[in-house]
């Protein structure tokens, strides 16, 4: 074990969206929202040609309209949802106690969220949970409009965006139809929050019920952090590295060293490393990467779900 595993625990704990986006919380509505984090510019779509101007035809390009950068190539049946139409719906929900917290971009503008807070206190096996929601609006063709469900453990800030088979998390549709009645669905994102964090809770009951031994933990930990065949010395340290991480965590952290040896106990294990651990490579877009991960949902945690549930 490397002498410096402990000083990953809680120095500085953020939420992932943290250090990304622009505190937002003093907004009345979406739209000034958006105008605090400098989102308030439009995208129009030109006509794309080769160099030898010839019409290009069946695509479009997206362009920002307050630096003209080029968002993306798109089909011509792509439907531009601007800024702040695809938040202005958020603006009913406000009358329900949410609030908006921080609000950004990724990529330069190609994809852009705004997150509220929901009102509702939630606790899993125990621990306080606050559910927030993540509206994610994309430019360049290669999302969709998303309104995400992500609750943080309060104690430490880790992110518990579990797929649910019974409950919903996500609420997405892409850029081509009726847009208008497409953004009039998503005011029953509230509905979604709630079944979704009332199936988590019991889902979380059934984990806690699940005990595990010190070996099979153990034994989880190989299982989803796999070493390949015929390792090299790199790729043998770097599975090493992140076992022993995990297994730091479950053993040591120490908001989990008190809980009972169980599968909700793991599984907030896997949830820490996910939601906080320095990567093997830092590169230049890992907050951004980590960011994403908190609205599409992050792998690892779903897998660990399924292993100790079957």
């Amino acid at each position: 074990m490397s002498a410096n595993v402990e000083s990953m625990f809680y120095v500085g704990r953020t939420a992932p969206w943290h250090g990304l986006g622009v505190s937002v919380e003093e907004a009345l509505d979406s739209k000034k929202a958006i105008k605090m984090a400098g989102l308030d510019w439009t995208v129009r779509q030109e006509e794309i040609m080769t160099a030898d101007f010839k019409d290009i035809s069946g695509f479009k390009a997206n362009v920002r309209s307050d630096n003209g950068s080029i968002l993306g190539v798109v089909s011509d049946r792509y439907k531009v949802v601007q800024n702040e139409k695809a938040f202005s719906f958020t603006d009913s929900l406000i009358g329900n106690g949410v609030t908006y917290e921080t609000a950004g971009s990724l990529n330069d503008g190609k994809r852009i969220w705004l997150l509220a807070k929901l009102p509702e206190k939630y606790t899993l096996a125990d621990e306080a949970v606050e559910p927030f929601l993540v509206f994610s609006n994309s430019h360049d063709g290669t999302g969709a409009i998303k309104v995400a469900m992500t609750p943080v453990r309060v104690v430490c800030q880790n992110t518990l965006n579990l797929a649910l088979d019974n409950a919903k998390r996500i609420w997405s549709t892409i850029h081509m139809g009726d847009m208008k009645n497409k953004l009039e669905d998503a005011r029953n994102t509230l509905l979604m929050a709630d079944r979704y964090m009332m199936a988590l809770q019991d889902r979380s009951e059934n984990l806690s019920l699940i005990k595990l031994t010190d070996k099979k933990v153990i034994q989880n930990i190989e299982e989803l952090i796999k070493m390949p065949d015929n390792p090299t010395e790199l790729q043998k340290n770097n599975v090493t590295r992140m076992r022993s991480d995990i297994t730091h965590r479950y053993f040591e952290a120490p908001d989990l060293k008190v809980l009972p040896k169980n599968a909700w106990r793991f599984i907030n294990a896997i949830s820490d490393f996910a939601t906080h651990a320095e990567p093997l490579r830092k590169t230049s877009n890992y907050t951004e990467n980590l960011f994403a991960k908190t609205i599409d949902g992050h792998p690892l945690i779903d897998r660990a779900v399924q292993m100790v549930a079957a």
